[in-house]
């Protein structure tokens, strides 16, 4: 049974150090793609070069809205020729972060734009980062909907922006938040929608799954989302692991 994990930051300090043991159990875990993803300017070769060391992890280029400051038309045209790499194969992570608010809205809306302009015109998928902003978020993506694919990262909104969502041409990730005892809401949202739109996640060194709360979280970690989302959906593990695994290819175009 192979796995995907669509979202890591496994270049996160907390695996400094034993970034290299980390590599080995994912993929004895079955892990036997992920995808590194872009927060800052600084991290974009970073991931490059993670992404050229190891066969089996991607990379993205972005932004984060936490650093949305950085952006810069030098900044875009670095993120262009990067994507040029055949293991870079999205923009991300980008979108709007209006729960700790470190740059102006108006900042991280034009930050946002402008990366999903270069993405529509690279003719790639974006990762997007979504925290109580999402009227604005939503807006957004309304605009830039032509040619529009990728993944809402972490999704916590509502089953009527989940739909919005895949109408707009987008996948729905879901991680290790969906196996915590207080997500009734998010279980509904996931046990609704159709098993060929949706991808999972461990955003590693966060969002650390049930049973695993209060550890560093690594990709091996991401089989307990595939049993909580295959229990949702009634279906096995075995069943669920290759849709999973074919949506996530599909969507980087990998």
């Amino acid at each position: 049974m192979e796995l995907f994990d669509t979202h890591t930051h496994l270049l996160d300090e907390r695996f400094d150090p034993d970034r290299d043991e980390v590599l080995l159990s994912i993929q004895k875990a079955g892990v036997t793609r992920c995808v590194e993803a872009c927060c800052d300017a600084f991290g974009i070769d970073k991931v490059v070069d993670l992404c050229s060391k190891t066969d089996f992890v991607y990379g993205s280029v972005g932004i984060h809205p936490h650093s949305a400051g950085e952006l810069s038309n030098e900044v875009l045209d670095k993120m262009a020729d990067r994507l040029g790499n055949s293991k870079i194969v999205a923009v991300g992570e980008i979108g709007l972060d209006y729960h700790y608010d470190f740059f102006p809205r108006n900042v991280q809306r034009d930050c946002f734009a402008s990366q999903l302009e270069l993405a529509r015109r690279m003719r790639v998928p974006v990762i997007i980062h979504d925290r109580e902003a999402h009227g604005d978020c939503m807006d957004i993506l309304r605009a830039y909907k032509n040619g529009l694919c990728g993944i809402m990262h972490c999704f916590s909104g509502s089953y009527e922006t989940a739909r919005e969502c895949l109408d707009l041409g987008l996948y729905i990730a879901f991680g290790g938040s969906l196996t915590f005892k207080n997500a009734h809401n998010l279980q509904d949202v996931a046990r609704r929608l159709p098993a060929d739109r949706i991808v999972i996640e461990t955003d590693c060194p966060y969002m650390t799954p049930v049973p695993h709360r209060g550890e560093r979280n690594d990709p091996s970690y991401i089989h307990h989302t595939l049993e909580m989302l295959a229990e949702l959906l009634g279906m096995s593990t075995q069943q669920l692991a290759p849709v999973l695994y074919s949506n996530s290819c599909s969507v980087f175009g990998i």
